[in-house]
């Protein structure tokens, strides 16, 4: 594993997990809040495949926001500059969360660019079937408030969160919110997420660049009809994996995108909430190499092989 940082109007810093010439490039792109941290179970598996490279958008992790905007268009305009000057080759680009979003932007808006996509819980409309978890809820009213009083709590909340409950419980309550069972999470990833969280913590552009994100990716949201179009615009082979037990990805809102493109690949992880690449890594990188070796290869996991059918693994 090597870290580095690229120049992209800014500084964006990423880790390189070199692999075999012969594989594909996966570029890994994390939700709100999220880092290169998200992805240091999985991408090590990846490696056996393929080159690996896992960036931090401006404003989060360890890439400062210096001057830049957190918005879903500026993100993905990073990507882009991304793929093009760091990969250098169509890439299978990979997406959590808010990261999945990102990356379904990125393969319509430059298809050429993404030979794969892979959307692991990836932030999607509400199915209106199912109500949004409280504590998710709670927060996001307080941050998307459109007023300079609404700015200012949001950005309190995030500031006297980190400096009230320190590092070690902010990352704890993270782990609590997205997994099923916190203690799946090997220990030296918990320390990982420790490390670029007390970087962090007080740097003047951390709450601005998660409430800029957050409006953003709600506002992106919001606009169903013109998301579920992006959706159906989607021309890249695609893998969907869900969490059965998501309490911000709910499984009905996974299973309604699963309808509507039955082409892509399915995969709902039983026991897992909204990072099965932490807490489930090695059924994560199961699902992705037999989606890359071909339906076939479905079979080796006991599972159907015809594309679009859920598969519970």
């Amino acid at each position: 594993m090597e870290r580095r940082t690229a120049d992209l109007g800014g500084p964006v810093y990423y880790l390189e997990f070199p692999g075999p010439s012969t594989g594909p490039t996966f570029v890994l792109v994390h939700g709100l809040g999220g880092s290169h941290a998200n992805w240091l179970a999985l991408a090590p598996m990846l490696a056996q495949r393929g080159r690996v490279l896992a960036l931090d958008l401006p404003g989060f992790g360890l890439s400062p926001l210096a001057g830049r905007k957190a918005t879903m268009s500026s993100s993905r305009s990073i990507i882009a500059r991304f793929i093009q000057d760091i990969a250098a080759t169509p890439v299978v680009l990979m997406g959590n969360s808010m990261g999945g979003a990102l990356s379904i932007s990125q393969a319509v808006a430059d298809p050429d660019s993404v030979r794969g996509l892979v959307l692991i819980a990836p932030a999607l409309p509400r199915n209106g079937l199912h109500s949004l978890d409280t504590t998710v809820a709670g927060f996001l009213s307080a941050a998307i408030v459109p007023t300079i009083a609404g700015r200012l709590i949001g950005g309190r909340l995030i500031v006297n969160g980190l400096r009230y409950y320190g590092a070690t419980r902010m990352v704890d309550r993270m782990l609590a919110l997205c997994t099923v069972d916190p203690s799946r999470v090997p220990q030296e990833i918990v320390d990982a997420h420790l490390e670029v969280a007390e970087r962090r913590a007080f740097e003047i552009d951390v709450p601005a660049a998660f409430l800029q994100q957050t409006r953003s990716l709600v506002g992106t949201l919001g606009r169903r009809r013109r998301y579920l179009g992006a959706l159906r615009d989607v021309s890249a082979p695609t893998l969907l994996i869900g969490g059965a037990s998501d309490r911000l990805v709910p499984r009905a809102s996974v299973e309604a995108i699963a309808r509507i493109r039955p082409d892509w690949d399915h995969v709902m992880l039983d026991d897992c909430g909204h990072v099965p690449m932490l807490e489930h890594p090695r059924v994560v990188a199961n699902a992705i190499d037999a989606w890359l070796a071909g339906p076939a290869s479905w079979i080796l996991l006991g599972t159907r092989s015809l594309a679009g059918q859920a598969r519970a693994v």
